[in-house]
C-alpha cells in the first residue's frame, strides 16, 4: 500500500508542491518559489515514526545542519501534573489534551504505578497508607517515561482499586507522543522524576471541595462507603499531603487555582507549551512550506485505513476523503481574481472566481487513484496522463505521455502517490512537463 501520496503544482507563471503523508497524522504544503526553473527537492526516507523530510540538495551548509538537528528525533515535552487528592488534576489534563489536538499527546497516571499489596497487607487493608510516596513503584514509572522520551513504547500497569493488586493479563499500550503529561498526586516528590518534566503545574484547590469530590468519586467508582473514606481521608490522605504534596508546591512552575475552572490560566498553558513545540521541522528549514493542522476527523479517517481488519470499499471510502482535503486545500494556493455578482435579493456580492487555466496530470495507475478527488473538486477539469520508467539508480526512460495541448498556459496538478523510497522520478517527472 501507499505509504506517501503527492501532489504537485507546476504552472506557466508560479509552481507549487503538495505533500500528503498518510504515516503522520499532518498534512504538508509546499509552494514552490516563482523563480524556480527546475525541481531538485527530492524526497528523503524518514528516520522514525514521528518525521517525514524534504531535502534540497543544493541548500547551504546552515540549512543541511538545520536539517540534520530536524532529522534527529524529536524529543517529547513532558508535562507534570500534580495537586492534592481530587484538584481536578484529570480534569485539566483533559483540558489541555482536548486544546493540543493537533499534536499527540500521551496521558500517564501516577495511580497506575501503585504497589501491589501483599497477602498480609490485604489483611490490614484500612491501615495501609495509599498516599505516602512508598505506596508508588517510583522506579518503574521513572523507566516508563525515560523509554517514552527516547520514542519508545511502554506497556503501563493496570491498578485494580478495589482489589488493591495490579492486574496480571493486561497492560495498557502508551505509545510515544509529541506530548507525554504524568498525572499523579506525587509526581513532584521524586527529584529524578522532576527532571524529565518541562513544565510542571500544580492544581490548587479548596481542601472541602477536594474532600466532597474524593467522597464522591470513592463511593461511585471505587465501590467504598462514606464512612471508610472520611476514615481514610483523616487518618492518611490529609497528613500526607500536609507532609509530602503541598511541600512539592514549591517545584511547580505553573500554579492553577480552582483546577479545571480556571479556562484562562488552562489557555495560557496551551499557549506555553505551542510555543515550546514550535513549527514542524520542515517549516523551519523551508519558509514554503505549509502544514494542513490536524484535527480529530482525520485523525479518525488515519486510524480506520491503518485498521487490517477495514473492508477494502472503506478503504477506498476514506482514502477518498483523505485525498480530497489535500485537494481542496491545494487549491487554495492557487491565484484567484475578484468577482461580484447579484444575489437573489439583488445585492451585489464582491467575492473570487476560480482559477480558469488548470489541468491535472497524473502519473498512469498510481496517480489515478487521486483523480475522483480532482474532478469532484474542479468540475471538468482536464487531466493528461504520463509515465515515467526508472532504468538503474540514475536512468529514468519516458514512457508515455498524453498531455493537454495547451497545458503551458495552465497551472498543472501532478498527481503522483509515491511508493516505497518516495522519490519515484519526481525531479524527472518535473523537467518533462517543463519541456
Amino acid at each position: 500500500s501507499a505509504s506517501t501520496v503527492e501532489l504537485k503544482f507546476q504552472g506557466f507563471f508560479s509552481s507549487f508542491y503538495f505533500f500528503f503523508h498518510f504515516f503522520e497524522f499532518e498534512f504538508l504544503f509546499l509552494k514552490m518559489p516563482e523563480e524556480t526553473t527546475s525541481i531538485d527537492y527530492v524526497m528523503e526516507k524518514a528516520s522514525g515514526p514521528h518525521f517525514s523530510g524534504l531535502r534540497n540538495p543544493t541548500a547551504s551548509s546552515a540549512s543541511s545542519s538545520a536539517f540534520a538537528d530536524a532529522n534527529a528525533p524529536r524529543q517529547p515535552f513532558v508535562i507534570g501534573v500534580s495537586g492534592g487528592t481530587a484538584s481536578g488534576k484529570t480534569t485539566v489534563c483533559d483540558m489541555i489534551i482536548q486544546q493540543l489536538h493537533d499534536h499527540r499527546v500521551v496521558l500517564v497516571n501516577q495511580d497506575s504505578f501503585y504497589r501491589g499489596l501483599t497477602t498480609e497487607e490485604l489483611k490490614r487493608v484500612h491501615e495501609y497508607n495509599f498516599d505516602h510516596p512508598d505506596a508508588f513503584d517510583t522506579e518503574q514509572l521513572l523507566d516508563c517515561i525515560q523509554k517514552l522520551k527516547s520514542g519508545h513504547s511502554v506497556q503501563v500497569p493496570i491498578y485494580d482499586f478495589k482489589h488493591h493488586r495490579r492486574s496480571s493479563d493486561s497492560f495498557r499500550q502508551v505509545n510515544a507522543s509529541d506530548v507525554i503529561i504524568l498525572e499523579g498526586i506525587l509526581v513532584f516528590h521524586d527529584q529524578r522524576v522532576r527532571k524529565l518534566m518541562n513544565l510542571k503545574i500544580f492544581v490548587d484547590t479548596d481542601a472541602d471541595v477536594r474532600l466532597a469530590r474524593r467522597i464522591r468519586r470513592d463511593t461511585v467508582e471505587r465501590g467504598r462507603d462514606v464512612n471508610s473514606v472520611l476514615e481514610q481521608y483523616a487518618k492518611f490522605v490529609k497528613p500526607a499531603f500536609d507532609d509530602f504534596v503541598l511541600p512539592s508546591k514549591k517545584y511547580a512552575d505553573v500554579i492553577i487555582p480552582r483546577g479545571g475552572d480556571n479556562h484562562v490560566a488552562i489557555d495560557l498553558i496551551v499557549q506555553h507549551i505551542h510555543t515550546k513545540l514550535g513549527q514542524h521541522d520542515l517549516c523551519k528549514i523551508y519558509p514554503n512550506v505549509y502544514v494542513i493542522q490536524s484535527t480529530f476527523q482525520i485523525r479518525g479517517m488515519h486510524t480506520l485505513i491503518r485498521d487490517r481488519e477495514i473492508s477494502k470499499h472503506d478503504f477506498v471510502f476514506y482514502s477518498d476523503r483523505l485525498i480530497r482535503l489535500v485537494v481542496e486545500h491545494g487549491l487554495g494556493h492557487l491565484p484567484f481574481t475578484e468577482k461580484q455578482v447579484v444575489t437573489p435579493t439583488a445585492s451585489v456580492y464582491t467575492g473570487v472566481d476560480f482559477c480558469k487555466k488548470l489541468c491535472g496530470v497524473s502519473i498512469v495507475r498510481s496517480g489515478e487513484s487521486m483523480e475522483n478527488a480532482l474532478r469532484a473538486c474542479c468540475k471538468g477539469i482536464k487531466i493528461g496522463k504520463i509515465l515515467i520508467h526508472r532504468d538503474g539508480d540514475n536512468g529514468k526512460q519516458l514512457i508515455y505521455e498524453k498531455l493537454p495541448k495547451d497545458i503551458l498556459e495552465r497551472h498543472v496538478l501532478l498527481l503522483d502517490p509515491v511508493l516505497a523510497t518516495g522519490s519515484n522520478c519526481n525531479q524527472y517527472q518535473m523537467d518533462q512537463l517543463l519541456e
